[in-house]
C-alpha cells in the first residue's frame, strides 16, 4: 500500500502532502522495461503529515492492517511503523548504477543502468554509488557477463545476480588512473549509443536479436579495454 502504480498516481498527486513523498520505485520491471511506479516515501514525514493527509492516512492504515495479519511474528512487529518500508536503505543523494536481481540468459551484456537520484530501489534490484561511470562500463563488459554466468546463480534458466557471490568477488585487477579514464569514456560511449533510440527500454535495446550496430560497436569498443585491462 506504500507502492503508487499508474492507475493510482493522479488520485495521489492530487494530495498535497502525500505529493511531496512521492518518489520513483525501481524494480526489475522498472528497470528493464521502462514501467513506471512510484511510492510513498515517508521516513522524513512528520506525524501531522500522516494524519491530515487522506490518501496517505489510509494507506498506511491498510499497511498496518496487513502486517497484523501475517502469520510472521517480525511483520506483526512492524505494524508498529506502518508508514515505512519493512527493509529500506538510504534515499540515495545522487546516481547509482542499478543492476537487476534476475535477467535473461539470452542478452550478450549485462542490462544496467543509472538510476536518478531520489529514486527508491525495490529489493529486485542492486544498487551502487558510480559517480564517475567506472562501475557501470565494467558491469557492461562481456568479462563481467562471462563471469556472471560462471559462478552467479541461476532462476529456471535466467541470470541470478548477487553482491557477495558475482559482485564482491569480481577479480577485478588494479588499473591505472589513465586505464580506468579510458574505460569510463568507453561506457559513457555505450549509454550515447543507447541514447539515439529513446524509444527504447533497455530490454529492447538489448534484445540479442535485434541490438543496434552502433550500440554492439560501442560495447565492443568498451570490451576491448577490459579485456586489455585483464591482461
Amino acid at each position: 500500500f506504500l507502492v503508487v502504480r499508474p492507475a493510482d498516481y493522479e488520485e495521489v498527486a492530487r494530495d498535497p502532502i502525500a505529493l511531496k513523498y512521492l518518489r520513483p520505485y525501481v524494480g526489475t520491471d522498472e528497470l528493464l522495461y521502462g514501467i513506471q511506479r512510484w511510492c510513498l516515501w515517508l521516513v522524513d514525514a512528520k506525524p501531522s503529515e500522516l494524519a491530515d493527509s487522506p490518501v496517505i492516512a489510509g494507506r498506511i492504515a491498510q499497511v498496518r492492517d496487513a502486517r497484523l495479519q501475517s502469520k510472521a511474528p517480525s511483520t506483526r512487529a512492524k505494524a508498529a511503523t506502518p508508514h515505512l518500508f519493512g527493509q529500506r536503505a538510504a534515499l540515495p543523494t545522487a546516481s547509482v548504477l542499478g543492476i537487476p536481481e534476475v535477467s535473461s540468459e539470452n542478452r550478450l551484456f549485462m542490462p544496467v543502468a543509472h538510476l536518478p537520484a531520489g529514486t527508491v530501489v525495490s529489493n529486485k534490484v542492486y544498487s551502487a554509488p558510480d559517480d564517475d561511470g567506472f562501475l557501470f562500463a565494467i558491469a557492461s563488459s562481456s568479462m563481467f557477463m562471462a563471469w556472471q554466468k560462471t559462478v552467479g546463480g541461476r532462476l529456471e534458466s535466467r541470470l541470478s545476480f548477487s553482491n557477495t557471490i558475482v559482485w564482491n568477488n569480481f577479480p577485478m585487477p588494479m588499473v591505472t588512473d589513465s586505464v580506468k579514464q579510458a574505460i569510463c569514456d568507453a561506457g559513457s560511449r555505450v549509454l550515447e549509443a543507447r541514447s539515439l533510440y529513446p524509444d527504447r527500454s533497455i530490454a529492447q535495446l538489448y534484445d540479442t536479436d535485434s541490438m543496434e550496430l552502433k550500440l554492439l560497436q560501442a560495447h565492443a569498443e568498451l570490451d576491448s579495454l577490459v579485456d586489455q585491462a585483464f591482461g
